[in-house]
């Protein structure tokens, strides 16, 4: 009896084998290696990513070791992978799945009260531009009755000479000899140009010129055409900032869908959408074709 029993295990050992699923978890890279790898893919360092995600130094060396126990938490933990993901390009939501299939799923009746964590990017409704058509239509039909008026008046006065007509005229100067008027011609102003928005950004053609404005929050790196770094930081609702080189401009954005920008004297509006990574490089002229 004692022999068959241990047969039957034997059997039933042999008739175990691996999934595919799980084949393919052990071959996956691991959280930490994905974060580095996008990263330096990116171009970023260890303190531009602590910089734009305000996770410190250590805990980013740490989650890319595959350290977790550094972020005082599971919740906290998935807090970092999902910032660090957005800063370098990589799948946040598929990493935090990833977590929380090895810690035992993501509890949401755990979570603090006290604190918020990545609620995702904040939107701010667009800006009204100015109806320049409307203006300039309004300065024509203000023109308009200023000559209508002029012409009225004139027509209102009467010279010295008694004949008693209704011409718009006025007297010539004293010794003249002749009772002869001369016509009144207004002078009118004509309208000021409109200003185009895109002027603002307008350069020589032979360089390259970028300027950003931040519609919401936003992560920004620009490079120029040697590498060197021009700018790494958060630009906020309002903040602009102005790039020129003679070759390139290459901008990387943690948010796409808050940074307008005007290239080389076009308006190309927003550059992504709400929460999207923009990896992005502009040379001279039409900035379509950079």
């Amino acid at each position: 009896m004692t022999i068959g029993k241990s047969s039957d295990r034997d059997n039933a050992s042999s008739s175990v084998e691996p999934t595919d699923d799980a084949e393919q978890a052990a071959d996956a890279p691991s959280i930490g290696r994905v974060l580095s790898a996008a990263r330096i893919e990116a171009g970023l360092t260890v303190d531009q990513v602590s910089t734009s995600t305000r996770v410190r130094v250590p805990i980013v060396h740490a989650i890319e070791e595959d350290d977790f126990g550094r972020c005082g938490g599971d919740f906290y933990a998935r807090g970092h992978i999902r910032s660090i993901a957005q800063a370098v390009g990589a799948d946040a939501e598929a990493l935090v799945a990833r977590f929380d299939e090895a810690h035992g799923g993501s509890p949401a009746s755990k979570r603090p009260t006290t604190q918020l964590i990545d609620s995702g990017p904040i939107k701010v409704p667009a800006r009204s531009r100015p109806n320049w058509a409307a203006a300039m239509v309004a300065a024509i039909v203000a023109v308009v009755g200023l000559i209508g008026f002029n012409l009225v008046s004139g027509r209102g006065g009467h010279t010295g000479t008694g004949t008693g007509t209704g011409s718009a005229s006025a007297p010539l100067p004293s010794g003249s000899g002749t009772g002869s008027v001369a016509p009144v011609t207004p002078t009118v102003q004509p309208p000021a140009p409109a200003t185009s928005a895109a002027a603002i950004a307008a350069v020589p053609a032979d360089k390259v010129t970028v300027k950003l404005v931040a519609e919401g929050t936003s992560w920004v790196s620009a490079m120029d055409g040697n590498g060197k770094s021009l700018f790494q930081n958060n630009m906020s609702g309002g903040q602009d900032q102005t790039f020129t080189d003679p070759k390139q401009i290459k901008l990387v954005l943690g948010n796409g869908g808050a940074v307008h920008a005007y290239v080389n004297g076009k308006d190309l509006g927003v550059l992504g959408k709400d929460g999207q990574v923009v990896h992005v490089t502009y040379t001279p002229g039409d900035p379509q074709a950079g």
